[in-house]
């Protein structure tokens, strides 16, 4: 009896193998009828130091895009960095491991690299901040006096001048990305029931993050306002040339585009860059009211990977009032930089009873290993411009309702 039974199992198996075997050959048959394809998009052509051209094709360094240039735009960038290079180790130096203590100090040399490397042709300016708002910057983020930025004279923090690009995302590649593609947004009409609008596919790149590329295609970039910008000029270098719509685009809405300061920080190989823009005002018969919109980047230069946890914002009007804003997370996301998806870059908004004012904060990281630690985001100023801004809607081919969502 017992035989009986094992030649019966024997018997089932058998018969499970010869269906398992069958679907491994269809699965490599149907894998060769529909093979992975590979197409290319275009070659890579040598970086330049100087600065692009409308048209000019590139790969984003960081996100990986496609995308094509429309215009350069000065900014005066303030690197908070270069001029405190020892305080990532300094920082670190509290802690009782030893393994951080090391990635920090390569971190430290990589800095200090990077200072050496900075042209020295480059103009400067005395940072935007007062020295009684880093004081109080420095108090409410929890930070000491030993080894961290508060101990910067803010008169000490230059700016120097680097050249930004805006730029169209091929829209193909927006859902692979790990940055907003709606993170352009303007003032609707003043009688509008809706305040924002935003335009899909726009984005700032900065000249470090540009890998040019060229392509034979006509139209090798698809976005809705590809054509409508550009025109390909096949005897042109880049071969494709802005029309009078992108000039007539520009000038007509420089201000709300236009940007003039960058303001980066690095808090345990996490590095912060903030780069806010005046919107516009809203008058109303009791008040007017400004809005500003900030564009932050999150990028891990360490090893181990970091989850974004929290925010903490301080919000200064220049009316006197002082606004204390946490969450979780970041526009309703808890992002993880990896060394292989190390960047994550967001927009968001805030308006203000007060022409001016200033924006601090930190972000809550934790890290793999269970460590936790708080990430400073650097002060930016919130000025406003004589114009204003807001008494109608853009001039664009192209614009999409969007949803306010202040200080994430």
């Amino acid at each position: 009896m017992s035989l009986l039974v094992q030649v019966f199992k024997w018997d089932q198996r058998c018969r499970m193998l010869h269906r398992v075997d069958i679907l491994l050959r269809r699965g490599v048959k149907k894998q060769a009828v529909y093979p992975t394809k590979l197409a290319e998009v275009g070659r890579l052509v040598e970086a330049r130091d100087d600065r692009y051209e409308t048209g000019q094709l590139f790969l984003h360094r960081i996100f990986g895009y496609r995308g094509v240039i429309l215009f350069p735009w000065t900014a005066r960038v303030y690197d908070r960095d270069l001029h405190n290079p020892g305080k990532i180790s300094a920082t670190t130096t509290a802690s009782a491991n030893p393994t951080q203590q090391n990635r920090t100090k390569e971190a430290t040399l990589r800095v200090k690299a990077n200072t050496s490397a900075t042209p020295t042709a480059a103009q400067s300016g005395d940072a935007p901040s007062s020295a009684a708002f880093e004081a109080n910057a420095a108090e409410s983020t929890g930070t000491t006096n030993v080894g961290t930025a508060s101990q910067v004279d803010p008169k000490e923090v230059k700016g120097k001048v680097q050249t930004f690009y805006q730029v169209l995302i091929d829209t193909r590649d927006c859902p692979y990305i790990r940055a907003q593609t709606e993170a352009v947004t303007f003032l609707g009409n003043q009688d509008s029931n809706r305040s924002l609008y935003a335009i899909p596919g726009l984005d700032y790149v900065a000249h470090e993050d540009i890998m040019p590329y060229s392509s034979s295609e006509k139209s090798p970039l698809q976005h809705e306002l590809f054509d409508k910008f550009l025109t390909h000029a096949p005897d042109a270098d880049p071969p494709f040339v802005g029309q009078d719509t992108l000039k007539a685009w520009q000038e007509k809405n420089h201000p709300w585009l236009d940007m003039s300061d960058v303001h980066k920080e690095t808090t345990e190989n996490v590095r912060i860059t903030v780069i806010p823009f005046y919107m516009g005002c809203r008058e109303t018969p009791a008040s007017s009211v400004y809005w500003w919109r900030y564009c932050i980047r999150l990028e891990n230069l360490g090893e181990l990977s970091v989850q974004l946890r929290e925010r903490h914002w301080r919000i200064f009007s220049l009316s006197g009032t002082l606004e204390t804003v946490r969450g979780r997370g970041v526009v309703g996301q808890e992002p993880i930089l990896s060394p292989r998806l190390p960047a994550f870059q967001y927009s968001s908004h805030v308006s203000l009873q007060a022409p001016s004012g200033h924006m601090w904060g930190t972000f809550r990281l934790e890290r793999e290993d269970g460590y936790s630690f708080d990430c400073k985001i650097p002060p930016f100023s919130l000025e406003s411009k004589p114009d204003d801004l807001g008494t109608s809607t853009p001039a664009t081919p192209s614009a999409h309702d969007m949803k306010r969502d202040d200080s994430d």
